[in-house]
């Protein structure tokens, strides 16, 4: 089986934490719209670690057929110290036995025993140097209404240092401070590039694997700065023709009550409850264009409400 070109829509909620802060913001949220319009962003490079971090623990060393190992990871040698380009891919050469192939092809040897590098490229800036474009990219996800962020501080029990006899040292434990999100809904696109997928070696099996990362990738990536993330609805387009595509398909969806009322009421949505989310315009679309769709495929969280009537697409939920 070959890939088809297609596109994806993944929306996901967010609650009491940031999964992408702005180191240039003093670690607040990302917002690349005006303060007055009120959304936050999370970059594509957060979405492809939680897909990174979950290949990982799925296909230890590489999974059975020793297909799947992460180039783009922080890996430490035997010292502590973090490796290079250069060291982690001849680490992964020496895993799957062809050191010496790749002293004279290394990026055939990334290309076909590393996920990531099919999927979603590579540059490599060792000698020899070599880049590849991959055939899935993701666009920014932005939240679906105004989120207003929030400073709070706490303090740790622990002390960093021992008290000494004489005092001396560190008595209380140390103070934190933080910004979160109390509540938040994103949607991020993304494209599938058939012909890149030709020259980057995607499989069948590496899309279903990145479908699969993109859901339960977000429920395993769990830290206390990041929140409590959950998947709530995925859709997969595949076209029969390659070179049509519906576009921005995160422009068809809506969240009810609308951005607006939540403005003009001086508040956000709080939870799950407070909202649903309106695919009446995409699944039209959909239809509209279903001879030029090869097929759709849609997984939906049981929490979330939907406007639309997905049935005919439905999938079964990892």
């Amino acid at each position: 089986m070959t890939i088809n070109s297609g596109e994806i829509l993944f929306i996901k909620s967010v609650k009491d934490g940031i999964p992408n802060r702005d180191p240039l913001n003093d670690s607040d949220a990302r917002r690349l719209f005006p303060e007055e319009d009120g959304r936050i962003s999370l970059s594509d490079v957060s979405i492809k670690r939680d897909v990174r971090d979950f290949v990982i623990d799925c296909e230890r060393d590489g999974g059975s057929e020793k297909k799947n190992y992460i180039f783009v990871q922080e890996k430490a040698n035997d010292k502590g110290k973090l490796l290079g380009r250069g060291s982690l891919a001849e680490l992964i050469a020496k895993q799957v036995g062809k050191d010496k192939k790749a002293k004279e092809d290394m990026k055939s040897v990334l290309q076909e025993h590393c996920f990531d590098v099919r999927i979603f490229g590579i540059v490599y800036s060792v000698k020899p140097k070599f880049n590849l474009t991959g055939p899935v990219q993701f666009g920014w996800a932005h939240s679906l209404h105004p989120v207003d962020s929030q400073y709070v501080q706490g303090t740790v029990v622990m002390p960093s240092t021992d008290s000494t006899d004489d005092g001396e040292g560190k008595t209380q434990g140390t103070i934190w401070t933080s910004y979160m999100i109390p509540f938040a809904v994103f949607a991020m696109p993304a494209v599938l590039n058939a012909r890149a997928a030709e020259h980057s070696g995607m499989t069948v099996e590496d899309q279903e694997l990145l479908l699969r990362g993109l859901w339960q990738g977000t429920q395993h990536r769990q830290a206390r700065g990041r929140g409590q993330q959950l998947p709530l609805i995925l859709v997969h387009i595949e076209y029969n023709d390659p070179f049509y595509r519906i576009g921005y398909p995160e422009d068809l969806i809506a969240i009810s009550p609308e951005a607006s009322t939540w403005k003009t009421a001086g508040k956000q949505p709080s939870s799950l409850q407070d909202i649903s989310l309106d695919l009446t315009k995409l699944l039209e679309i959909i239809s509209e264009k279903k001879d030029k769709i090869a097929r759709c495929r849609i997984w939906s969280h049981p929490s979330v409400k939907i406007n639309g009537d997905i049935n005919k697409y439905i999938q079964p939920l990892w």
